[in-house]
């Protein structure tokens, strides 16, 4: 008789209890149960079994452990009872909060927040060396003011995985009168200005890059939208190309750029960015600033919305609130309603087309939209004129040129540091003047009238 072959096991997965607080006044796009909906699947990509929730209406988080003390001692009979390894609020914590409700939890349940989750999603996620980069320096910020002297849990977690975030040097080797905390938040320091500068080469390499691809003259477009939108999928549907895509939130973090070919013979580049979400981890922002910049220096955004998704709206309007935050208001926006083939009634996709701006219906999965979409983003790019004023110093002759070359001037007046133009240009290359745009408020005199 033949001996069976040991079958590998995997690791069961963690049990996760989630605590939701509705907040008076808290201004968010997701109500608490859509909210504590989206943290279940956060938990789940981040390898987490859900097995509870609780929830809490308050005016105001309570000053010790943002819960009521009733709901904390609710969550610790829950957590006992239910075997619970890892308590996740859906809010993040300050220091004192996160401090107080692990010494309430003991040492064998695990206190997280929102933004702990999504830092966590993030290390298991970043490949690239920027990615790690980027992941590790989120993390150490977010964790140097709650540093307690142990601080074993981020040397697990930080660096992408790869182990780096405590390999600071030194760390043993203490001052006169100076505690191991002391020591651990100085190390810590030190690795976040290492990181920093780090990335800052990041950054300066990038807008090299940039700048070529600017005077190639082939307009860019940065994929957006909330994560799981289908970015990916699209891209890949439109460059005809593999990048790897995946069901889950955040399954992509670095930046892709593929060529694409437009309508007429044109081209552009189209570049898939990081997927946004509600409650957006600030220290996540700042620390992807290198590559949030691809948004903010694109000639045309491609929203992606998934239009088969309960909060569509909601989503949408949150990732245009995070993109006014990064100051990309000013460049046109084509929306593309993915997932078409995933409605019961495709109607319901094109009566919502009214609601965004410059909408086009689309399967990326299936491939349905996608002649329409390349259309509405080749007229976007090559036929759409904005109004501008700018002030050009003269020694920014390329754009003087530019304007010359491609817009449509309708007033020029030459000053003593520079030229003001005022006109009409291609809506692509709004972001190239960005940097010298005026007021529009510049109104010749008028003559009296005669009484």
């Amino acid at each position: 008789m033949a001996k069976r072959t040991p079958q590998p096991t995997t690791a069961p997965r963690e049990r996760a209890f989630l605590v939701g607080v509705d907040l008076f006044g808290q201004k968010t796009f997701l109500s608490l149960g859509d909210s504590l909906t989206e943290l279940a699947l956060l938990a789940d990509t981040s390898g987490l079994e859900v097995i509870g929730e609780l929830t809490q209406k308050l005016d105001r988080p309570h000053v010790k452990t943002y819960i009521g003390p009733g709901k904390v001692e609710e969550l610790g009979l829950l957590v006992e009872e239910t075997l619970t390894q890892v308590v996740i609020f859906d809010d993040e914590l300050s220091p004192r909060h996160q401090r107080e409700l692990q010494e309430i939890m003991g040492r064998k349940v695990r206190v997280l927040d929102r933004t702990a989750l999504i830092l966590d999603i993030f290390a298991q996620h970043a490949h690239t060396s920027e990615g790690m980069l980027q992941v590790e320096l989120a993390q150490y910020e977010y964790y140097l003011p709650r540093l307690t002297g142990q601080w074993t849990h981020l040397e697990r977690q930080a660096g992408g995985g790869g182990g780096r975030a405590g390999s600071t040097g030194g760390v043993g080797l203490r001052g006169p009168g100076e505690t191991q905390l002391e020591v651990d938040k100085r190390a810590v320091r030190k690795r976040i200005a290492h990181l920093k500068k780090d990335l800052e080469k990041v950054r300066a390499h990038r807008m090299r890059y940039r700048a070529q691809r600017k005077r190639s003259r082939i307009p860019t477009v940065a994929l957006v939208g909330y994560t799981n939108a289908g970015k990916s999928t699209l891209l890949n549907k439109l460059a005809k190309s593999d990048v790897y895509v995946a069901d889950q939130l955040f399954a992509t973090l670095d930046p892709t750029t593929r060529r694409v070919e437009l309508p007429g013979g044109y081209q552009s580049l189209i570049t898939d960015t990081v997927g946004f979400i509600q409650k957006l981890p600030t220290t996540l922002i700042e620390s992807f600033h290198a590559t949030l910049e691809e948004i903010v220096e694109a000639d045309l955004l491609l929203h992606v919305v998934d239009i088969s998704h309960p909060n569509a709206l909601n989503q949408f309007e949150s990732v245009q609130q995070t993109l006014d935050e990064l100051g990309a208001h000013h460049i046109p926006v084509v929306t593309a309603l993915n997932k078409m083939d995933k409605l019961r009634d495709p109607a319901a996709a094109k009566d919502a087309v009214s609601h965004f701006s410059r909408a086009v219906t689309i399967s990326g999965l299936k491939g349905s939209g996608i002649s329409d979409l390349l259309s509405v983003i080749q007229e976007t790019l090559y036929e759409t004129y904005a109004p501008i004023l700018v002030r050009l110093p003269y020694q920014q002759g390329a754009l003087i040129s530019l304007f010359h070359e491609v817009g449509q001037v309708e007033r020029i007046e030459h000053g003593r540091g520079g030229v003001l133009m005022q006109g009409r240009i291609p809506g692509r290359l709004l972001a190239q003047f960005k940097g010298w745009q005026v007021a529009n408020n510049h109104h010749e005199p008028e003559e009296e009238e005669e009484l």
